[in-house]
């Protein structure tokens, strides 16, 4: 279904190790995304919290591949969902001294069922507003 699958492409000017870092280390996490309960690890599940509120569980879901610097993919569901599963695909890639970052996040329609068009567009605005908050973030790490 690749009409409902979210693909959105960022330019980082930062190193891919340094971006993969904010994709796996909880420290970084928190700072663009949720914190997390601990560093993200291939085969293990992970848990994502509500930095507004009580550090409820927001997210979570379990890591299925990690290519270091060059791309994570892990299951994705939030309280929405009632436990359906997605999926949430990061690839890294040089570009022009930066990273160009993509995510793709798929399944959302399946997991959503009628609700999936809401579902949808709340995913979408979210990852804006997480990849704006990110693009800030690493530029703040990295020396000018």
């Amino acid at each position: 279904m690749i009409a409902t699958t979210i693909s959105k492409t960022v330019f980082l000017d930062a190193p891919k190790d340094v971006v993969w870092d904010f994709l796996t280390k909880k420290d970084k996490l928190a700072r663009w995304f949720h914190p997390a309960e601990e560093d993200l690890k291939e085969g293990e599940a992970y848990t994502l919290l509500d930095q507004h509120g009580d550090m409820t569980r927001i997210c979570w879901g379990t890591v299925q591949e990690m290519r270091p610097h060059d791309s994570l993919v892990y299951t994705f569901t939030v309280k929405p969902l009632n436990g359906a599963m997605t999926t949430v695909r990061w690839t890294l890639e040089d570009a022009a001294g930066g990273t160009r970052l993509t995510l793709h996040h798929e399944g959302i329609e399946q997991a959503a069922g009628e609700a999936a068009f809401g579902m949808l567009s709340a995913l979408d605005a979210g990852w804006d507003a997480h990849f704006a908050r990110l693009r800030a973030e690493v530029k703040e790490t990295v020396p000018a």
